[in-house]
Parts: C-alpha cells; sequence; structure tokens
C-alpha cells in the first residue's frame, strides 16, 4: 500500500469523539436511574420488618402532605386507579406495599386500601420500620 505524500490529509477520525459522546450517554443514564429512589416517607415503627417487594409487587408511597406516587411516579387518585387497574389485569395475583407517612392523614390511607379493594387486590400491606429498640 501506498501513500500519496502530494494530497493533504482533510478526512477526520470521528471514532474517538464517538467513543467519548456514548461513554457520556451510559453515564447520564445510569447517574439518572441511580438518583430515582423513591419518595421520601418517614414510616410508623413496627415489631418486625418483612421484606414483601419481588416483581409482582407495586409500590404506592402516601407522603405527609398526602400526595401519592406508584413506583415512584406522582399519580392522583383516579390515575392510580388506573395504573392498579392495568396492573392487575397483566398480573392476577398483584400484590400492592402501602408506604404512609406517620403523619398522614388516615383517610388518605382508606381511600387507597378502598382502591384496592374495588379492583380486587387481596394481597395488600403496610410498610414500617424497626422500632429503635431493635427487637
Amino acid at each position: 500500500m501506498q501513500i500519496n505524500e502530494d494530497k493533504p490529509y482533510d478526512d477526520i477520525n470521528i471514532t474517538p469523539m464517538l467513543d467519548l459522546a456514548y461513554v457520556l450517554v451510559v453515564i447520564f443514564i445510569i447517574m439518572t436511574t441511580a438518583s430515582v429512589q423513591g419518595t421520601k416517607v418517614d414510616l410508623p415503627h413496627g415489631s418486625s420488618t418483612q421484606t414483601l417487594v419481588n416483581n409482582k409487587t407495586k409500590l404506592i408511597s402516601v407522603t405527609n402532605s398526602g400526595n401519592i406516587s406508584i413506583d415512584a411516579v406522582p399519580a392522583s387518585m383516579a390515575e392510580l386507579q388506573a395504573k392498579l387497574r392495568a396492573f392487575k389485569a397483566t398480573t392476577p395475583d398483584l400484590q400492592v406495599v402501602i408506604k404512609g407517612d406517620r403523619s398522614v392523614q388516615y383517610q388518605k390511607i382508606m381511600d387507597v386500601l378502598d382502591i384496592c379493594g374495588n379492583i380486587g387486590i387481596t394481597s395488600v400491606g403496610l410498610a414500617t420500620q424497626r422500632s429503635p429498640s431493635g427487637s
């Protein structure tokens, strides 16, 4: 192979620039998904805590201001009902865990429980945290 020395080299190799762009996109995706950890809820204390979360479980959070989210996505009561109905249609043995802030109005929790009951979700759990005494 012979290189023509008279011709100026005017092609730019963009492969390293594309490699850098792909690395930055991957880092951005990882950092964005890592920052989505759910809704901050101050859970009440319970005597024992079991982990009930699996791929058939939906987590509903109710904050102290009464805002509701399902799997860390904010939703109104109507949206919650529509999403749970859709999840129930695809997963008949759907389980729901409700994370209610300790200072939330009890009526908000009852509204979420009523929605679950109306849809036919029978496996509902209430999330707590271990009591400070460690029992």
